[in-house]
């Protein structure tokens, strides 16, 4: 399958409000039922053995959707005793309105979570170089073409002291059946926009190629075959000094 970018119709700026929010409620589903949130825990699980105990850990979330992974992130740092601190970025209001929603139901974890609306092509003109412990993209960069991918794949490398996850789609022809038989009953702006990430997302040699043209750090590959979803991540042990 040929890489295809197709605009999503959740991405329209006059898009409604309400389908926006049935989009996104479908994306917390597919990440929570179909590997997002491992996908973001397991690394952080993995580095927590190293993070320190006199400081606050913070992350960045690239193009965070509704707010659904960093909820979960700080809910699993509370739960085993760590003070994870979040920014939430997104460039899109009416998608950044529905995370403030969201954000504000969960009550245990609000306070850890800061919505900032911001441009993820511009993300060295908005934060300095190493301003945060971890940077983590999640199911955002199938958005842009591949030069746009490799810029914030960059950008993430250098304001991440220590941590750098990107988990997305794979692109092949068992995720495109999956989704197909998934949003059967969808509306019709998810069965769309489903449909286009599938095409957008990525083979394993392209992420791979593209984290190693960005980042200075070995990226590591892994993918759920039974999701159809992918996390490199890239680790500086020293980063959490």
């Amino acid at each position: 399958m040929t890489r295809r970018l197709t605009p999503e119709l959740m991405d329209a700026p006059d898009v409604d409000r309400d389908q926006l929010g049935r989009a996104l409620a479908y994306i917390r589903w597919v990440n929570r039922r179909l590997g997002g949130t491992r996908a973001l825990v397991a690394p952080l699980s993995r580095w927590a053995r190293r993070w320190p105990s006199d400081r606050p850990i913070t992350m960045l979330d690239v193009g965070t959707g509704s707010a659904d992974l960093p909820v979960v992130a700080a809910r699993w740092a509370r739960r085993n005793g760590h003070d994870l601190r979040i920014t939430a970025i997104d460039l899109h209001d009416g998608t950044l309105g529905h995370a403030r929603a969201f954000v504000e139901r969960n009550t245990d974890v609000r306070d850890a979570i800061t919505l900032e609306l911001a441009d993820a092509l511009s993300l060295r003109e908005r934060f300095a170089d190493g301003s945060f412990d971890v940077v983590h993209a999640g199911l955002f960069l199938h958005h842009l073409p591949e030069e746009g991918v490799v810029r914030v794949l960059t950008a993430m490398d250098h304001i991440a002291r220590a941590g750098v996850i990107w988990n997305d789609l794979c692109r092949s022809l068992a995720a495109k059946a999956a989704v197909r038989l998934l949003t059967l009953s969808a509306s019709r702006m998810i069965r769309h926009d489903a449909r286009v990430s599938v095409e957008a997302g990525f083979t394993r040699h392209e992420a791979i190629e593209l984290a190693r043209r960005a980042w200075r750090r070995t990226p590591e590959y892994t993918l759920s075959v039974r999701y159809q979803r992918f996390t490199v991540v890239g680790h500086t042990p020293g980063g959490w000094a």
